[in-house]
């Protein structure tokens, strides 16, 4: 491990959790004015990942009064209290930068379902006899 990847580590070490491209998330920007310090969150659909490693970054992009708004975290940032994902997307590209050119119901990206394993019973697994 060279001194790079050494020094990268210590910042690397707290994991922003699991999101990937075309969910809808939440995120919790500290927000420093003057003395005081606040939590602003920033709710949107992640349209692309950028870079490698300690450089990386993520885009979300949200509607805000008629006006397309996108903003570029970096994900390993100190300022992130933390991203909570609201809907997760199915999509199937990389990057979502057609979004952009989207206007109203055309812009939506469908909702992934997950589904869950059925529980299993103890009482039908224990043998009988």
């Amino acid at each position: 491990m060279n001194e790079i990847q050494a020094i990268e580590a210590e910042y690397m070490k707290e994991d922003p959790g699991v999101f990937n491209i075309g969910d809808t998330v939440k995120v919790h920007f500290k927000i420093i004015e003057g003395k005081t310090e606040r939590v602003q969150v920033f709710e949107g659909l992640v349209i692309a990942f950028k870079n490698a490693r300690i450089g990386r970054t993520f885009t979300v992009r949200k509607n805000s009064y008629g006006v397309g708004v996108e903003r570029v975290f970096p994900l390993y940032s100190p300022r992130i209290a933390k991203i909570e994902v609201v809907r997760p997307g199915k999509v199937r590209r990389a990057k979502l930068y057609y979004i952009r050119n989207k206007i109203g119901k055309a812009a939506k990206i469908k909702e992934l379902i997950v589904k869950k394993k059925p529980k299993v019973k103890a009482e039908a697994n224990a043998p009988q006899g």
